[in-house]
């Protein structure tokens, strides 16, 4: 199947897309059959953000190409002009800012949850003492466990030289 779609190019952080006629099958950067325009939406002011040959996408249409999601919002939005890309700018800018502010509240709400905590930690820390009291008695036992195993290593090594002493012999 025969596909429409944006083919990406330009470098990190910096997107640049090419309008493409592919086979579906073919990656998205890969071969293509058409280039029938260009988008790039990190454009400034007063450059060409889009540029498509609509006479080709009606052509491609026509014999069976399907449109992308987005190249079918682009075509749309080129039918209405340069009206349609500022609208189209607006709303973008509007959903990063949305975006963007949601994610310092969340910081925020996060920093107040850490804030509270470090206030109920020193009611806890009052409470603290008594418990490490049994913490240091078991830990009195965790330490005498290495030191019953220091003798079986001993008791390993005479053995080792008592076949030797027979070879001797």
């Amino acid at each position: 199947m025969v596909v429409i779609r944006l083919s990406r190019g330009g470098s990190k952080k910096k997107p640049y897309f090419n309008v493409v006629v592919a086979e579906s099958s073919k990656k998205r950067d890969g071969r293509f059959i058409e280039r029938v325009g260009f988008y790039n939406p990190s454009a400034r002011e007063g450059s060409e953000t889009l540029r498509l040959e609509s006479e080709r996408i009606e052509y491609w249409q026509s014999n069976g190409a399907q449109l992308s999601e987005t190249v079918n919002r682009i075509v749309k939005l080129n039918a209405k002009g340069p009206d349609g890309l500022v609208a189209m700018k607006k709303k973008d800018e509007a959903k990063a800012l949305a975006r963007k502010n949601k994610k310092a509240a969340d910081k925020a709400a996060k920093v107040e949850e850490a804030v509270s905590a470090e206030e109920e930690a020193p009611k806890e820390e009052a409470a603290a003492p008594k418990e490490e009291a049994p913490k240091e008695e078991a830990a009195a036992p965790k330490e005498e466990a290495p030191k019953e195993e220091a003798p079986k290593e001993e008791a390993a090594a005479p053995k080792e030289e008592a076949p030797k002493e027979a070879d001797d012999k």
